[in-house]
C-alpha cells in the first residue's frame, strides 16, 4: 500500500485536477482578479437591456441584467446575461464559479462568462451585509511606473 506522501492527489471522482473548489467572500474580491467562486443571495434583479434579433429565422435573445448579490461580508453588483437571468431571482441562492471581476466605470463588477457556471443552490442561512457595497467603491486607474 502506498504512504500518502506518495498518493497523487486526485478528487472523489478520480478525476485527476479537478481541484475542490475554495469558496470566497463577497468582501474578499479585488479589482482584475477571477476565478472566483462565491456562493451568494440575490437581493435585486433590474433589466437593462433586452433585446432580440433575428438570426436565420431563430430569435435570438440578448438580455442583461443587473443584480445585486451578497453574502455576510457585503454586496456587489453581478451582471447577469441571457439565461443566467432567469436564474438571477431575488430572494433566490445561487453558487457563481469562476466568477471574475469586470471594472465598470471604476467600479467593480461581477460576471461569469462562458468559462463559469451560475446554479440556483439551496437558500443560504445568512443576513446578507447591505451596507458594505463593493459596487459603490470607486476605484482610480493608477499607472505604476516600474523603476
Amino acid at each position: 500500500m502506498a504512504t500518502a506522501g506518495t498518493m497523487q492527489q486526485s478528487s472523489a471522482s478520480g478525476k485527476p485536477g479537478l481541484r475542490k473548489p475554495v469558496f470566497i467572500k463577497v468582501d474578499q474580491l479585488k479589482p482584475g482578479t477571477n476565478g472566483h467562486t462565491l456562493i451568494v443571495k440575490v437581493i435585486s434583479s433590474d433589466m437593462v437591456l433586452q433585446k432580440g434579433r433575428s438570426v436565420s429565422h431563430h430569435l435570438r435573445q440578448t438580455r442583461i441584467a443587473e443584480c445585486l448579490v451578497g453574502d455576510q461580508t457585503g454586496t456587489i453588483v453581478f451582471t447577469a446575461r441571457n439565461e443566467q437571468v432567469d436564474l438571477m431571482k431575488p430572494g433566490t441562492t445561487v453558487i457563481l464559479r469562476n466568477a471574475k471581476i469586470d471594472m465598470f466605470k471604476g467600479s467593480m463588477r461581477l460576471a461569469v462568462d462562458k468559462w463559469g457556471r451560475v446554479e440556483a443552490t439551496d437558500p443560504a442561512n445568512f443576513i446578507v451585509k447591505e451596507d458594505n457595497n463593493l459596487s459603490l467603491v470607486e476605484y482610480e486607474l493608477v499607472n505604476v511606473v516600474e523603476e
